[in-house]
């Protein structure tokens, strides 16, 4: 489980550049999954071996600069109490200005790492120019340019020698978070599990501003239910609270064992809610999609459950061997099932297939369908294993490794599910060295 880092500063002096370019350097290695929806402003990074997630906080505010100032002392703020670090990003062209100032004010009174980052430094001549930001009162700072990256890593060395060692959560209780758009019905949904109105639930999207756990008791099975704040669209994040509880959300899924994601059926499963289900997979979470307000929905003719369903899938190939569950909050209808089909991918995360039997399902697979040649090289997989992680990973270990490709890594990842079951949950697949 990684830190959290925020890149905060005014407009225009490189936030985004520099934190795409830390989080593509990651993506571009582990995540090679093609045509997945990234949420452009949370991302996760690691360097030396220490991960951890970064949130460009310049995603969040919109409007023009005098709306800007206002809002620029609430973002700040927020990210001091929820991030572990704070990179403070300035612009070595326009030099200081009094928006500066301002933020190296709230800065100052931090007691957190705070990583003064001068941007577009690209020549002697701007090192010189440098300088004059030791007038922020904030010590050393790190020149560099985010567009061609120099400089980029004594700033990164620096940072997370001081990030906290975050240890995983050692929850004895599995931890099922609700997450979903604002409004979707995960208030309720909760209040109709617990039989008590625990929380407050209206009407008005963003009530719910923190995640709140709950011990939970049924099928003889018990867990803690995390409630988050409704995650927003960006454009929508104008308030400081919602932007605070978006930070939230995205903790609660990185602690989440199991994701009950919430679809709104008379919105769909759009953009937003692509990009919650996007985040647990790359999170490795458990998850289920449960579409409420069913009774809602107008025309059952033409938009049956199995069309619906269908459509979601199409969002989410490849990972597409995911539960979804149409439920109505209001009814209480189908909310206790909603609850056991988590349990059973909770089950299915956590599930531990003996090495021997491994082999003695995978490896006729394998024989009967071996990898294509690639280059007129044959690859030969020997063994394989289930590595000891809390979320299911696998190792195949061959001669050449290198050339095994994508669609049949894939190959091996549906085998997988179709003879051991691992519905609801992400596989991770690695060719080794035999």
């Amino acid at each position: 489980m990684g830190a959290i880092v925020a890149i905060v500063g005014r407009p225009n002096v490189g936030k985004s550049t520099f934190f795409n370019r830390l989080i593509q350097r990651r993506e571009a290695i582990v995540d090679a999954t093609s045509g997945v929806t990234r949420d452009r402003h949370y991302g996760k990074s690691d360097w030396n071996g220490k991960e951890f997630s970064i949130i460009d906080t310049g995603g969040y505010i919109l409007g023009s600069d005098d709306v800007f100032e206002k809002e620029i002392d609430k973002q700040v703020e927020l990210a001091i109490a929820e991030a572990d670090a704070i990179i403070f990003m300035v612009d070595v062209e326009t030099g200081v200005t009094g928006m500066d100032e301002d933020v190296a004010k709230l800065l100052r009174r931090v007691n957190k790492p705070v990583f003064l980052a001068i941007n577009k430094v690209d020549n002697a001549m701007r090192q010189e120019d440098a300088v004059e930001f030791y007038a922020l009162g904030l010590g050393e700072y790190y020149t560099l340019s985010s567009i061609n990256g120099s400089g980029t890593g004594e700033l990164l060395d620096a940072l997370v020698e001081k990030l906290p060692d975050v240890e995983e959560e050692v929850s004895v209780l599995p931890r099922f978070a609700v997450v979903g758009r604002p409004n979707a019905g995960k208030s309720s949904f909760i209040n109709s599990l617990i039989g008590e109105d625990r929380y407050i639930v209206t009407d008005i999207a963003g009530t719910t501003r923190d995640s709140i756990d709950t011990k939970y008791n049924r099928f003889g099975f018990e867990f803690n239910l995390v409630d988050t704040a409704g995650i927003r669209r960006k454009a929508k994040v104008k308030e400081d609270l919602e932007f605070y509880s978006v930070m939230r959300s995205v903790r609660a899924i990185e602690h989440a064992d199991v994701c009950l994601i919430m679809v709104d059926a008379t919105r769909g499963f759009d953009g937003q809610v692509a990009n919650i289900f996007w985040l647990a997979q790359r999170n490795n979470k458990g998850i289920v999609i449960l579409v409420n307000k069913w009774d809602l929905v107008e025309d059952k003719e033409t938009n049956t459950m199995k069309q619906y369903t269908q459509r979601i899938k199409q969002a989410i190939e490849p990972f597409v061997d995911v539960p979804v569950l149409f439920i109505s909050v209001l009814t209480k209808q189908r909310i206790f099932k909603a609850i056991e089909t988590a349990v059973d991918v909770y089950k299915n995360r956590s599930k531990q297939i003996i090495t021997r039997n491994f082999n003695d399902v995978m490896l006729p697979i394998i024989e009967n369908y071996p990898p294509p040649a690639y280059k007129g090289k044959y690859v030969k997989i020997k063994f394989c294993t289930q590595l000891p992680t809390a979320y299911p990973q696998f190792a195949f270990f061959c001669n050449l490794p290198q050339y095994v490709r994508e669609p049949y890594k894939r190959y091996l990842e549906n085998k997988i599910r179709e003879e051991f079951d691992f519905t609801g949950v992400p596989i991770t697949i690695y060719m080794r060295k035999k």
